[in-house]
């Protein structure tokens, strides 16, 4: 289990502090997220969790840039900003975030203002309950229409979709069948492959796509 936090290379700033403050004192090298004015280290991850969020955002990139140009895909360090129904705001930084075209325009230079189409957790001991809670809770309140939370020590994998009340619905759980998305226009995803991770050349080829 993971223990130790990644260590910021300036000297954490005096709290409460504003968004624009945080962003001032990030850097690259420095992982960390804005609740409530707080700065919160982010744990490091393991190499089971890397390869997981490696191989998921090859598969998500290929669909979303290379053949369909639905828009971007992104990963660590993007900061993404949420302002949930009572005011709070939060900057979280996911493990995986999908911003289609017709949201893009909430790209800034440092970070994505606005729920993205989707966002992805890849959940490690440290991580599984804030993911599956605190998280969860401000994902939907603030409007990410899909949030998928993947479990590799599991091989487990939920993934949830905002119904016409605005609260999430699982549309799929388990660890192998095939999900498919609602905001990924004809994506779909055959979950045993997170686990198995067959070549992305198998993949493209029973997405029925042109290999390169």
């Amino acid at each position: 289990m993971e223990q130790a936090v990644y260590t910021p290379s300036k000297p954490l700033p005096a709290e409460p502090i504003s968004f624009e403050e945080f962003l001032e004192w990030l850097d690259e090298d420095t992982h960390a997220e804005w609740v409530d004015g707080q700065v919160i280290l982010k744990m490091p991850v393991s190499v089971k969790h890397q390869d997981q969020n490696r191989y998921l955002l090859k598969l998500l990139a290929a669909w979303v840039e290379d053949y369909h140009t639905l828009g971007r895909v992104y990963h660590p360090p993007l900061q993404v900003k949420l302002e949930l129904p009572s005011g709070a705001q939060r900057s979280r930084e996911p493990d995986i975030v999908v911003i289609l075209n017709d949201r893009l325009s909430q790209l800034t230079e440092q970070y994505c203002n606005g729920a993205p189409n989707l966002i992805v957790e890849i959940l490690s001991p440290t991580t599984r309950a804030i993911d599956r809670g605190e998280k969860f809770t401000e994902y939907e309140a603030a409007g990410v229409p899909e949030y998928w939370i993947i479990d590799p020590d599991r091989e487990y994998a939920e993934f949830w979709q905002l119904d016409e009340t605005q609260a999430y619905r699982a549309a799929f759980t388990g660890s192998e069948g095939v999900y498919r998305s609602r905001e990924l226009p004809g994506f779909w995803l055959r979950v045993e492959w997170l686990w198995k991770q067959p070549p992305l050349l198998e993949v493209l080829s029973a997405w029925g796509l042109h290999t390169r």
